[in-house]
């Protein structure tokens, strides 16, 4: 696993799988609070057009930009198919938020070379590292 504080250190844009509609889900508080310290976010869901002011992309394939991090909210069972897709999109590291962990898809992102974390929560490592951006 790679440090936290590399990885919030070293990329600023952040596609997040699984972000939420719902403003009491922690899938759209914590993309919120990303933002606000200063990380560009671009969220991923089936469903939404438009979420944190930013365009809504089905999956990490349509996202015309590079991608650095990608952060997952989606269960420990997505995961290595998330990393898949994102090794494929060419991201440079993969996050699963706090609660949620995989063996497969550890293996698929340290054999891929991408930075990985796991089980940590983004905003936290943020705070905890002071790396927010944003006055």
């Amino acid at each position: 696993m790679t440090n936290p504080r590399d990885v919030l250190e070293r990329y600023s844009l952040i596609a997040v799988v699984g972000a939420s509609r719902s403003p009491v889900k922690e899938a759209n508080r914590i993309p919120r609070q990303m933002q606000e310290a200063g990380y560009r976010v671009i969220p991923v869901n089936p469903v939404a057009d438009e979420l944190f002011g930013e365009k809504v992309y089905r999956n990490l394939a349509e996202i015309p930009e590079a991608i650095e991090i990608v952060d997952v909210f989606r269960p420990a069972r997505e995961a290595p198919d998330v990393v898949r897709e994102a090794i494929a999109a060419g991201a440079k590291a993969v996050w699963l938020q706090l609660g949620i962990s995989s063996p497969e898809a550890r293996r698929l992102a340290q054999e891929a070379g991408l930075d990985y974390v796991e089980n940590r929560c983004i905003a936290v490592e943020m705070v905890r590292y002071g790396l927010w951006k944003a006055a």
